[in-house]
């Protein structure tokens, strides 16, 4: 007998199930490269469970995808005003297509990664360029082309596209328009307040780095989502573009995933160590890699892994000579930046860019090569989605949950030094930062 299903022990979701033509996609070159694409970069220099890979994560988003999927386009769970909006809902054909779709998409959207994840993506990649263009180009390419024709039925390259990146990403490209249809079933995946890539990466990041910030419920989360009308009218009754949302006895389910994300980023993802060996890291492979960027053609980039990476960190370690060295044996040696100064909220009181007005002046104090900075601020929340009510009337999750409106922006700051001079510009940093910062503000008037 033949077996259709095959099963995957997962240490989140205790089984991942996969089709055999699912496995077609498990035996590519592009998803096998993800068994040496670290999940967090350098990480384990700070936590060392923190070993994950890239391939297990991208088998649990599809294997969230797919419960997604089967909870909101269950019968009992279709409200008659999303079946008229969405008449995709009506077609049982349509909808076993677009369920595989939405895996496939699910089991591909990392596959653009570089060595390393998001660790030096922002400097490496030429102006213009994200993973996500790189995961576009190989599933259009030809050896995936061939994965997709096999199918029965198959499956449209540009369908899986749409799904695996988003609209968001694809905005300004004309050849990806996407159906109200077609941006839900995005959502699923990439969406700000639900999308299951979010879920299974906060869920799996917690456990390997061994905290408990990334937990929530997402069983009752996934249980409770629904697709329901945007923006809610003051009758309740909502209007707008079809997204997902929540039944009002998920919604503690979806704060705890926003606070997950939110201690997650502060205490781990945004960790000042872990940042500044992705800092040295960005430094190494910008030095080492021919013409100072990474190749963003299909071929050039499936021959880049982490592997390839390590082995000319050990090389360059071990020769003084060699124009990477200085990173490399920081790396190694663990001779990573120390902080000098973080964003302090009684210093933007004073001075909105206190952090840039310090790294300036430590610059011109210590030397450029010896200072560095590292700044982020979360891009958005995902805490704005519609809630539907009890007596059937759609509100805004920010008009119902005061824990959502209180959950903090996430910005971070860091400015740092090289370890053989950190007495001194701490000493330096402390004596003379107020001042640095007030005369910042001065000198911008």
């Amino acid at each position: 007998m033949v077996k259709n299903l095959h099963e995957i022990r997962d240490a989140i979701h205790v089984f991942v199930r996969v089709a055999s033509e699912e496995r077609k996609v498990l035996d590519s070159r592009p998803f096998q490269r993800l068994r040496h694409i670290n999940q967090l970069a350098l990480s384990p220099f700070v936590y060392p469970g923190a070993t994950h890979k890239r391939f297990e994560h991208s088998l649990g988003v599809m294997e969230l995808a797919g419960r997604v999927f089967d909870v909101v386009t269950r019968d009992e769970n279709i409200r008659d005003k999303i079946r008229e909006a969405l008449p995709e809902l009506s077609d049982e054909d349509g909808k076993r297509y677009w369920r595989r779709v939405l895996r496939i998409s699910a089991l591909c959207h990392d596959i653009g990664h570089l060595p390393f994840s998001h660790a030096a993506e922002d400097i490496l990649l030429p102006e213009g360029w994200s993973h996500e263009y790189l995961t576009r180009d190989l599933i259009l390419s030809d050896e995936m082309e061939n994965i997709w024709n096999s199918m029965t039925p198959p499956l449209r390259s540009t369908d899986i596209v749409k799904l695996a990146v988003g609209p968001t990403k694809l905005s300004n490209d004309a050849d990806y328009q996407f159906t109200n249809w077609q941006a839900i079933l995005a959502e699923i995946i990439v969406g700000d307040a639900f999308g299951v890539d979010r879920m299974d990466y906060l869920l799996r990041d917690s456990h390997h780095v061994g905290v408990t910030y990334g937990r929530f419920d997402h069983h009752r989360l996934i249980d409770t989502l629904r697709i329901l009308p945007s923006s809610p009218t003051d009758s309740g009754e909502g209007k707008g573009q079809p997204e997902l949302g929540i039944e009002h006895g998920g919604l503690q389910s979806a704060e705890a995933l926003a606070f997950a994300r939110y201690f997650m980023y502060s205490q781990v993802y945004f960790h000042p160590v872990r940042r500044s060996y992705d800092l040295l890291l960005g430094d190494f492979m910008k030095s080492w890699l021919p013409d100072d960027y990474y190749p963003t053609d299909t071929e050039g980039h499936l021959s880049y892994t982490d592997n390839e990476v390590w082995a000319a960190i050990l090389k360059s370690a071990r020769n003084s000579g060699d124009k990477c060295f200085e990173y490399s044996d920081r790396i190694l040696n663990r001779k990573h930046f120390r902080v000098i100064y973080q964003r302090n909220p009684e210093d933007i009181k004073i001075n909105m860019n206190a952090a840039h007005a310090i790294f300036e002046a430590a610059k011109e104090k210590f030397g450029e090569k010896n200072i560095r900075m590292d700044s982020y601020t979360q891009k958005s929340t995902g805490i704005d989605f519609p809630v539907l009510m009890n007596d059937e009337r759609i509100a805004s999750s920010i008009s119902l949950s005061d824990t959502l409106n209180k959950i903090p922006v996430a910005k971070f700051e860091f400015v740092y030094c090289v370890p053989e001079i950190k007495k001194s510009a701490q000493s330096w940093c402390r004596d003379n930062g107020s001042e640095i910062i007030k005369k910042a503000v001065e000198e911008d008037i």
